[in-house]
């Protein structure tokens, strides 16, 4: 089964146990209404308008059909361009939606049956008729919803499948692609897509789509961060070393000996405790793909000053750029924000991993190590004080 339908109980069309156990990371599938009649939380100006700020990450994508050519423009991009695109073959892409919009944050929530910090973001794309990026290969999780509008998805499931790339196009699109699958998704639609699926969407007509992607670093990035990690705590006189050296018959070989030095002299890893591994891998997870650089106000309260505005209805609000996680570390645990550690209790680390907003009811289930971790998150940047509006007169 490739597709089905999404009920009042299962919005995948299937219990979670089973799409975990027989799609995630394995094959396709479509849901037809995951979202029943879904409404776009925002609309295509909003779109273009906030691809037109600096610190919005937007890409436009226009398709010349007679040429067979494909253009790539980066933003941001003045207002005065969208009108100038033409009715057709072109696509906006805006990433990191989820951080620029509440409501489109909210749709995460449906997701939480997957790791929190396995998301990257929901990047939303605005297409006009025959708009599209090409046929390609993502080497990431996604899932494809379907906010307005209607676009052709088509996707080749051949094991074999031709993964080459077109050399002439500066995106990485696929040179063969021969569809196995095809289907018109409507609002609400959704469709799933492990690492590695071949994939073309094409526009029917003026659309939108929002991509949950979940994108996992590459084995070559876990290693070179954590290489970077070890060197980091190494004295320098920590060398390689060959005490009792025995006389060579060829100085140029390096023998098996020598091999094994060099494992003793790389085996700091293997020394690693799993609290220590717990510990760089959650600071590394946090950081990795960061949305953006959060700079600290200019001036904070300190925690007395927040329990205060708290009591009176005040809210600590979380920075959108913000990744957080925690893993336990024995009967502690490690809350682990953009790359850095604190440790706390349990139930703290739980709290203030999972909430964007903390109200006074969540400030008093705080510990101690919890609140000194937030009075320092506070003073980065990492939460604002929303402070109880003043009742009008």
């Amino acid at each position: 089964m490739i597709e089905t339908t999404a009920t009042a109980k299962h919005f995948l069309g299937l219990p979670v146990a089973k799409f975990l156990r027989e799609y995630w990371q394995k094959k396709p599938l479509l849901i037809r209404q995951a979202f029943p009649n879904y409404q776009a939380p925002l609309t295509p100006e909003d779109l273009a308008g906030l691809a037109c700020e600096e610190a919005a990450l937007s890409r436009l994508v226009i398709h010349d059909r007679k040429k067979d050519s494909w253009t790539l423009r980066n933003g941001p991009f003045a207002e005065k361009e969208f009108p100038k695109l033409g009715k057709k073959d072109w696509t906006l892409l805006v990433q990191d939606m989820d951080k620029w919009d509440r409501d489109v944050r909210a749709l995460l929530a449906h997701f939480h049956f997957l790791p929190a910090w396995r998301v990257d973001d929901i990047m939303i794309s605005f297409a006009a008729p025959g708009g599209s990026v090409g046929p390609h290969v993502d080497q990431y999780d996604v899932f494809l919803l379907q906010a307005q509008g209607h676009r052709r998805w088509q996707i080749d499931t051949h094991p074999d499948a031709p993964r080459g790339f077109r050399p002439d196009v500066e995106l990485k699109l696929l040179q063969r692609f021969t569809p196995s699958h095809e289907w018109v998704l409507g609002p609400g639609d959704m469709l799933y897509l492990p690492p590695g699926v071949p994939h073309h969407g094409e526009a029917v007509d003026a659309c939108m789509t929002f991509s949950v992607g979940m994108r996992a670093p590459s084995q070559a990035e876990l290693i070179v961060d954590l290489a970077e990690e070890l060197a980091g705590a190494l004295p320098d006189e920590a060398r390689y070393t060959d005490p009792g050296l025995e006389t060579v018959d060829d100085p140029f070989e390096i023998d098996a000996a020598a091999l094994a030095r060099v494992d003793v002299a790389l085996a700091a890893w293997q020394k690693m405790t799993p609290a220590q591994k717990s510990d760089w891998f959650g600071r590394y997870i946090t950081r990795y793909r960061s949305s953006g650089e959060i700079t600290a106000a200019a001036k904070t309260p300190d925690l007395a000053a927040v329990a205060t505005a708290l009591a009176k209805g005040g809210t600590l609000l979380r920075h959108p750029f913000v990744r957080s996680a925690w893993a336990r570390q024995g009967k502690q645990a490690r809350l682990f924000v953009n790359g850095e550690s604190f440790a706390m209790g349990l139930a703290s680390a739980k709290l203030l991993a999972s909430r964007d907003q903390v109200d006074e009811a969540s400030f008093a289930h705080l510990d101690d190590d919890a609140r000194a971790a937030l009075e320092m998150l506070l003073q980065r940047g990492h939460y604002q004080l929303q402070r109880p509006r003043k009742p009008r007169r």
